[in-house]
């Protein structure tokens, strides 16, 4: 594209100015700059950019919020153990029927936890040392294997990540899973804007670019052609999960079979708070519509009420673990105008109008990232069914303490002797309930504690101070 060709796009919405340096690039310069500029829908962009900037969100009329009904864990009455029942039942065919794959949300960097590389290539098991993808990639071909169906596994990266995310699945020869059937798609991004509403530039030839958030799913999964690539397979319904939680039942036949049975499309799983500070999204409805509310953007008097029982009030939190519809993903890619971005601000190294490199020491721009929970607001029938923590959730968040590589690890440990105990194995325990082993199940063994019955005799010399890999 020419110059003039790129003004004709950046004028009509104020943002000219990303053209200033245009005649000190070389070809190769131009070209890239070029790209991304027509690769934006600018006058969309600028929209949003103008209601984050004049707060033209509407606030959330909290005195209005009701908790959002959810599914207890356990059947509570006769009606619903025949739904829990009839949906395990129907869940169990949809899964051998082969119309169900995986997605997994894992443009993330291992900052956090001092890791330099794709959070999903970090290795977190006490004995193997086996990585975030590794466990998935085990997990789903033991799924593979009993139901004897296949499940296709798309793996959403970012710019950033993409290529080594790709290199490390190539390393390791798919973890055993057909190449062809790991789809790796990447995240959108949107430029970065300074507060008086003007796109950045990261350098003379390139835009201030970030990743668009996990709600650019949706448009990623249709831009790339995943979504046709389902629609060949004959794929209805995602199973998503974000990389950072190995806990994760990948395949859940009640969670799948409720999902089809109540018709909905887009079905999530509710952990219930430990306490009203635990900072998990809170399922709420208004105006009949479900939503999830940000724990920071909750009142303290909402998260501390409690109900006549003395639990708390909005007690269900969002742990994003999902069955998405095919259907309905298509359906929100064909408009998009109603799936609006969150405003974030952040520091954003950037070029200055005379060139020079800025640094910034505060917040210095508005980055625009999509919630993929906002998508629940626009489903028909969403449904929320209560997870059980100790079995499904133990994020890997933080270097230490709290939902960090230790604690996943403690609570896999946990969960590992509890499916031992189920099938029948004796388990050494100390005084205070804590097991003196180290213990490592491989999911290529075991997804659930039935998977271990065949193995119990075998297994039943677990011993105290014993070092044991099962896989």
């Amino acid at each position: 594209m020419q110059k003039h060709d790129l003004q004709e796009i950046l004028s009509p919405v104020g943002q000219g100015h990303l053209l200033r340096f245009w005649d000190e690039l070389n070809q190769t310069q131009q070209q890239n700059l070029a790209s991304q500029i027509a690769a934006q829908d600018w006058p969309k962009i600028v929209s949003w950019v103008r209601q984050a900037l004049g707060n033209e969100q509407l606030p959330i009329p909290f005195s209005q919020l009701q908790p959002a009904p959810y599914l207890p864990l356990q059947p509570s009455n006769a009606a619903e153990k025949k739904l829990y029942a009839d949906a395990r039942e129907r869940g169990r065919q949809l899964l051998s029927a082969g119309v169900v794959a995986a997605f997994t949300v894992a443009g993330g960097q291992g900052t956090r936890l001092g890791f330099d590389g794709p959070k999903g290539t970090y290795a977190f098991t006490p004995l193997r040392q086996a990585s975030l993808f590794q466990f998935f990639a085990e997990s789903i071909a033991r799924y593979q294997e009993k139901y004897q169906a296949l499940f296709p596994w798309y793996i959403m990266t970012s710019p950033a990540n993409d290529l080594p995310t790709r290199q490390f699945f190539e390393q390791h020869a798919f973890f055993g899973l057909e190449p062809e059937n790991v789809c790796f798609l990447q995240q959108g991004t949107l430029p970065a804007f300074d507060f008086q509403g003007k796109a950045l530039l990261a350098g003379k030839d390139c835009l201030a670019l970030s990743a668009n958030g996990h709600g650019g799913s949706f448009a990623a999964l249709h831009d790339s052609g995943a979504l046709q690539d389902m629609q060949q397979r004959g794929v209805k319904y995602l199973s998503y999960w974000q990389v950072d939680n190995p806990l994760v039942t990948l395949f859940d036949p009640l969670f799948l079979g409720l999902h089809e049975i109540t018709a909905s499309e887009m079905s999530s799983r509710a952990l219930i708070k430990r306490d009203y500070q635990e900072k998990l999204g809170h399922f709420c409805l208004l105006d009949g519509k479900t939503m999830v509310v940000e724990y920071s953007d909750m009142p303290l008097q909402l998260l501390q009420q409690t109900d006549s029982g003395q639990r708390l009030r909005f007690r269900a939190g969002s742990p994003a673990i999902h069955i998405l519809s095919c259907d309905f993903i298509r359906r929100l890619t064909t408009g998009r105008s109603d799936f609006q971005p969150h405003r974030a601000d952040k520091k954003v190294p950037c070029i200055a109008a005379d060139g020079s490199v800025v640094t910034p020491a505060a917040a210095n721009a508005i980055k625009l990232e999509f919630f993929l929970f906002d998508a629940i607001t626009l489903a028909q029938k969403p449904l929320i069914l209560a997870a059980d923590r100790e079995e499904q959730f133990a994020p890997i968040k933080n270097a230490a303490g709290e939902d960090s590589p230790q604690s996943c690890r403690d609570a896999l440990l946990s969960r590992s002797l509890r499916w031992l105990q189920q099938s029948g194995v004796p388990v050494p325990c100390q005084q205070d309930g804590t097991a003196p082993v180290k213990l490592e199940i491989s999911p290529r063994l075991a997804v659930e504690p039935s998977d271990l019955a065949p193995h119990a005799q075998r297994l039943s010399a677990l011993r105290p101070d014993s070092e044991l890999i099962l896989e």
